[in-house]
């Protein structure tokens, strides 16, 4: 018998080969699940499932209130655009409505007038931002969003302070 063999009645067994094979293993399964993206959804899935089994069901929650409804919204839409499905699950354990509210019927409840151009191309949430970054200078008299990407806003604008940026 070796020094890294223990001994069993069929004979040697290497414990430092089967050790390293399976750290091996479960390293190149991390990695390709991580390739995939399937890694992070399933450790969101972990987190939410934790969350859920730590969740006192006996303490009854308070009631959604309407603003705090129509910003979960906001915040499940990003979400969803965004493919975030397990942390956007989060708002309905914490009792969001399980059917998100119509984009439209949302828009509305915001006094938002979106261009017809710029309609879903990205979440709502996208153009207050956006809207406020310009420093709420409204393109009209009304609450009009524009159909910009944040993705063309200059970085180095979005560090500073609003009276800071160009």
């Amino acid at each position: 018998m070796c020094s890294n063999c223990i001994a069993y009645d069929k004979g040697c067994f290497d414990v430092f080969g089967v050790v390293l094979t399976d750290l091996l293993m479960v390293l190149v399964l991390k990695d390709t699940l991580e390739k995939r993206g399937a890694l992070g959804q399933i450790k969101a899935r972990i987190r939410a499932e934790v969350f859920n089994a730590l969740d006192d069901q006996s303490v009854p929650r308070p009631a959604l209130s309407h603003e705090n409804l129509l910003i979960n919204e906001l915040i499940r839409e990003y979400l969803d655009y965004n493919k975030y499905k397990y942390t956007a699950s989060v708002l309905t354990s914490a009792g969001q409505p399980e059917v998100p509210l119509d984009r439209e019927f949302l828009a509305k409840e915001l006094n938002i007038v979106e261009d017809t151009s710029g309609k879903s191309v990205s979440p709502l949430l996208y153009g207050v931002l956006s809207h406020f970054l310009r420093g709420g200078k409204a393109e009209s008299t009304q609450n009009t969003l524009p159909s910009v990407s944040l993705l063309n806003y200059p970085e180095q604008n979005l560090g500073k302070l609003p009276a800071e940026r160009n």
